[in-house]
């Protein structure tokens, strides 16, 4: 069975410990006139990898841009998504007091 965007959409919300609030703080590709709550969760869908044994393909995963934004510099949010499998640290930057976390995640 495949993995699904809105399963790992559940599992970010998760990971922020807002799964009983009324907003989750996760965006997928949100759009430039939406106001975001920090901290959050920004992800995007940026590539898709096959992998193939003998001719065929045996697992398709999709590749996703992750960000951590927060105005905590000691936050633990950004541990948990390194954590997660098949995900890997790209970069860190601050911009406006915000400490924004970058990962490369396959789902």
């Amino acid at each position: 069975m495949a993995k699904s965007r809105l399963d790992l959409h559940k599992i970010f919300v998760e990971i922020l410990g807002t799964e009983n609030e009324t907003e989750s703080r996760v965006y997928f590709q949100p759009p430039p006139t939406i106001k975001l709550k920090y901290p959050c969760i920004i992800y995007e869908r940026s590539a898709k990898k096959d992998f193939f044994s003998a001719g065929k393909k045996y697992l398709g995963l999709v590749k996703y841009s992750v960000s951590v934004v927060d105005k905590n510099p000691d936050s633990t949010i950004p541990m948990r998504v390194e954590n997660l499998p098949y995900t890997s640290f790209s970069t860190h930057f601050t911009v406006d007091g915000l400490n924004h976390d970058i990962y490369t995640l396959y789902y």
